[in-house]
């Protein structure tokens, strides 16, 4: 009888158990919601379908896909050539104030316009390309186009090449973003739909900020290289005072002018370093960081102990 109730009462304890095993697994596991498929939706237009990724990161360098070479700050050339850049015009007293100092000295230029001072001034227009200067797009209304949808941008940079065209009948194969905002990925849709090259530059006065003609003269002076693009505004009275003197200086230095094009056509691949350099260079952290041990260190007795017996030589 007392091993009966025994055997009833370990039943009663084991069976909550043995039913809370058995309901575990279900219980565990989460349902899976139900999948739909989603709704086909039409295929986006060029410009459209990456709008969602016109604020996203830019690509970085080192990983872009290779290919020809689209953008461009400075360039590697053989001789002292140089490209003056004018941004923002045609500003209706300014720009033929430069264009008569350009021509007297036959320096050609590049002149990035902006959309609405073309519409406004087609006839300084014909007057740049007429005197042989190259002549990019600078967008419409000078937004900065990277925050931009591509929608708008296209906008912006199709307007202004109708509104060129219409000027001069020159289809412009630059472009300059306002304020050098633009992602490589932009850059890439650019030169794919209308065949731009990005120009940026690598000397900067700027000029738009400090109204100073000896300031803009100064810095032209001081940091102009082989190569250089330098960026200034013909919409700046100050700019165009400093040219006379800034023009007369470089050519005194040797420089030679040439338009953006023509430097971009001279560009070359610049020289590896040698292979000598590139080790010792390489080489030379590891020899501050980790010393090796001084001889000293290691006692001779301890030298002896530890090297192999020769090995008796054979015939």
């Amino acid at each position: 009888m007392v091993r009966t109730s025994l055997a009833g009462a370990a039943l009663a304890l084991l069976l909550p158990m043995i039913s809370a095993a058995a309901e575990a697994p279900a219980a565990s596991q989460p349902s899976t919601p139900a999948t739909t498929s989603p709704a086909a939706t039409p295929a986006a237009s060029a410009p459209e379908a990456a709008a969602t990724a016109a604020t996203a990161t830019p690509v970085v360098a080192s990983t872009a896909p290779a290919g020809p070479k689209i953008t461009y700050s400075s360039c590697h050339v053989d001789g002292p050539y140089i490209a003056m850049t004018f941004d923002d015009g045609p500003h209706v007293q300014n720009t033929p104030r430069l264009l008569d100092m350009l021509k007297q000295r036959g320096i050609k230029a590049t002149f990035f316009l902006v959309g609405e001072c073309v519409a406004a001034n087609p006839q300084i227009v014909k007057r740049i390309v007429a005197e042989g200067h190259e002549i990019g797009n600078h967008s419409w209304s000078h937004p900065l186009l990277s925050k931009m949808s591509d929608g708008s941008v296209a906008d912006q940079l199709q307007k202004t090449q109708s509104a060129i065209v219409a000027a001069c009948g020159i289809t412009p194969k630059l472009m300059r973003p306002p304020y050098g905002g633009f992602t490589q990925r932009q850059q890439r849709w650019a030169n794919g739909e209308y065949g731009y090259k990005c120009i940026l530059w690598d000397v900067d006065p700027e000029d738009w900020k400090i109204r100073n003609a000896e300031h803009v003269q100064s810095v032209i002076l001081k940091e102009a290289t082989s190569g250089s693009i330098i960026l200034s505004h013909d919409i700046h009275k100050t700019t165009v005072d400093a040219m006379p003197a800034t023009l007369d200086a470089l050519a005194a230095k040797g420089f030679k002018f040439v338009t953006v094009s023509e430097l971009i056509a001279m560009d070359k691949p610049k020289p590896a370093k040698p292979a000598k350099a590139t080790a010792d260079a390489a080489s030379s952290p590891a020899k501050a960081d980790a010393a090796p041990a001084k001889k000293a260190d290691v006692p001779a007795s301890a030298k002896k102990a530890d090297a192999p017996a020769p090995v008796a030589a054979t015939k």
